[in-house]
């Protein structure tokens, strides 16, 4: 077992409710600095919940959250902190479309960090280049493609420099040609020793990049383990269930 200095998010006895409907049932669970996590589960399973949840996106009513030391239940200024510490990538990419790329990629590091014009766009066009469209620097995200737009909002989370990388469901909205490109940028990312919360269909990706998968149905982690197990023998039935439907 790790320890706590080696933690980078912990959810102790994690609940959450949407009126009557308990979305997150009593989630305990630790992720290690340089760990690269998986979540698969049926729609409405609580995976897009959960990790909403790490950087406040979506507010708990009951249990502890801690993220890179900070305790989420602290207060506004803990909040922020680990908004500014956690990159999150959505499905639909949520860019700003008056916004060129390269602003797209500035506007938090300057607004945020405060660091100078120079420094962001030097930063910026790095990680334009990491996700493999520094030429699209200039363009605005209405003129690129799907895939294109999804490593835009990956190279914009990576210019605040986060500790952790959350992705919810990042290929879901993609044409299916579009899929490997954003994966491919995601491995790459994952070989760097990112620490990384993903949740996705993409059983390829979890057996290639994940160093433990997580299965949820109903709001519960119902299982837990390495890829290889996990997809070989998998304990539970509805984890074999579930596997026997996507595969």
């Amino acid at each position: 077992m790790p320890g706590t200095s080696d933690l980078a998010v912990t959810m102790n006895g994690v609940n959450k409710w949407y009126g009557q409907f308990h979305a997150l049932k009593d989630i305990t669970l630790t992720v290690a600095r340089g760990e690269r996590i998986v979540i698969c589960g049926p729609s409405g399973s609580g995976k897009s919940t959960l990790i909403r949840c790490i950087n406040r996106l979506e507010s708990i009513q009951k249990g502890k959250i801690v993220v890179d030391g900070h305790d989420l239940g602290a207060g506004a200024k803990s909040v922020d902190v680990v908004r500014q510490e956690t990159g999150m990538v959505f499905q639909s990419f949520n860019l700003f479309p008056h916004m060129t790329v390269l602003e797209n990629c500035t506007l938090a590091p300057i607004k945020v960090r405060g660091v100078s014009s120079a420094e962001a766009e030097a930063t910026a066009r790095k990680f334009l280049e990491r996700v493999r469209i520094p030429e699209q620097a200039d363009k605005y995200p209405a003129q690129l493609s799907g895939g294109q737009q999804q490593r835009v909002a990956i190279a914009r989370a990576l210019c605040m420099n986060p500790k952790i990388m959350l992705f919810d469901e990042p290929t879901s909205a993609l044409d299916p040609e579009m899929v490997k490109e954003v994966l491919d940028t995601m491995i790459d990312l994952a070989s760097e020793g990112m620490t990384m919360l993903c949740v996705t269909h993409e059983m390829g990706f979890a057996r290639q990049v994940a160093d433990r998968v997580i299965f949820m149905d109903q709001g519960e982690i119902v299982e837990e383990g390495a890829p290889e197990a996990f997809f070989s023998s998998p304990k539970h039935e509805r984890t074999r269930n579930f596997l026997g439907q996507i595969s």
